[in-house]
């Protein structure tokens, strides 16, 4: 089961985000750039998605994720994650000062493919 919740830019919305890109092209990492905007770390919610799989009649998952917030609303939702699989893409000179900052300022779970394992 795949479920999609909108919630472009760590939910900030998709104009947002756009405008979150021109202040990282200006220096800034992913989260500095969403505080000068006025948000937050991340201002997704994830109680539709516990919504959607309780209206599934689903209490288990195997969540797709290097998100530990996703992990734990789940789980603060009465979901449960009976395990977890990383999402990894390649490191590129494009993404790693992206992912870096997703990695110590957001938490994420990038350790493997930021030190080169997979």
């Amino acid at each position: 089961m795949l479920l999609y919740l909108a919630q472009e830019g760590r939910g900030i919305g998709l104009a947002n985000k756009l405008r979150a890109y021109t202040l990282q092209d200006g220096g800034l990492d992913t989260v500095d750039a969403d505080q000068v905007l006025g948000f937050g770390d991340d201002e997704r919610q994830y109680a539709v998605a516990v919504d959607m799989l309780n209206a599934l009649n689903i209490d288990q998952v195997q969540l797709l994720t290097n998100n530990p917030l996703k992990m734990e609303a789940l789980r603060q939702g009465g979901i449960e994650v009976v395990s977890r699989q990383a999402l990894y893409g390649s490191v590129t000179d494009h993404n790693q000062r992206y992912l870096n900052a997703k990695a110590t300022r957001g938490g994420h779970l990038l350790e493997d493919v930021l030190s080169g394992q997979r």
